[in-house]
């Protein structure tokens, strides 16, 4: 560096970088200013997933058919449950669209924070950002797979009521659950490896308990009230109630979801800022 250029260099800003102290929320401005970064990440997320695949994106509508398509099966036909005079298909299609995005969100979660431990061990930028990158991706397999929502509805002669206008409701609540979840599993995976292999099981076991391929109303009498205490359950039921007009959740079980959700993302965000502060050490 000549001379010249150290009396300016030492009119720049000084940046100093500390870890956070204390429980601390999210710094929704320093989010703002590295948004460049959450873009390129998800763009990049994007693009792995799909490479060197035969079907690329096509496996966004493939492998909701499919699930839908074993759960009308096995719950439709052989069980026979009811799906409130709904086609089958589709009610066990928006059930599978929802939850794959609440399982993608939380997965890849935990994927792309041990995937990108060089990042984490030299530079620095909000680590909140790798969760959130996720949740961009899943969110574009969402709205592809909402594309093909649409054609069925219009293939079936189903038509949406004002309920559709809560879509939206539904959708933010199952966001802010899957990132909270998502920021405990990823924060516990970066010392405890363990985590990995033990959330895919949490996953299946909570796919059965949840109204996913069957309706909440399939659960009865008193086992209901406590069915209902899963929240991922009253936002399911939620989901099918504005896409098709069907029995709504309880104002109470509404209530009660929301707080969960509330409840679980500032839970899960408050814990990760605690934590991340070690990452670079241990990961």
């Amino acid at each position: 560096m000549s001379t010249e250029s150290l009396p300016e260099a030492a009119k720049r800003p000084l940046t100093t970088i500390q870890p956070p102290k204390g429980w601390q929320l999210i710094d929704w401005k320093e989010l703002w200013r590295y948004r460049d970064l959450l873009l390129a990440l998800a763009g990049k997320d994007i693009r792995l997933r799909y490479r060197q695949t035969v079907l690329g994106v096509a496996w966004v509508i493939i492998i909701p058919l499919i699930s839908a398509g074993i759960f009308t099966f096995v719950f439709g036909r052989v069980a026979k449950l009811p799906s409130d005079h709904v086609p089958y298909i589709l009610f066990a299609f928006v059930g599978t669209m929802a939850w794959n995005l609440f399982n993608s969100i939380i997965t890849n979660s935990i994927a792309t924070l041990l995937g990108n431990a060089n990042m984490i061990s030299k530079i620095y930028f909000p680590r909140l950002i790798l969760p959130l990158s996720t949740a961009l991706g899943s969110l574009l397999d969402f709205s592809i797979g909402l594309c093909l929502l649409i054609v069925l509805l219009i293939s079936y002669h189903v038509s949406v009521h004002w309920t559709i206008l809560l879509f939206p409701f539904w959708l933010f609540l199952l966001l802010i659950m899957a990132l909270g979840i998502g920021c405990i599993s990823s924060a516990g995976a970066v010392p405890y490896r363990d985590v990995r292999q033990v959330m895919p099981v949490l996953l299946n076991i909570l796919l059965y308990a949840s109204p996913v391929a069957y309706g909440a109303n399939a659960v009865h009498g008193k086992w209901h009230a406590i069915y209902m205490l899963n929240p991922l359950a009253v936002i399911l039921q939620g989901f099918r109630w504005a896409v098709f007009g069907v029995s709504p959740p309880s104002f109470g079980s509404i209530v009660f979801a929301v707080v969960s959700a509330v409840a679980i993302f500032v839970g899960g965000a408050m814990v990760f800022r605690n934590v991340e502060r070690s990452f670079a050490d241990v990961i």
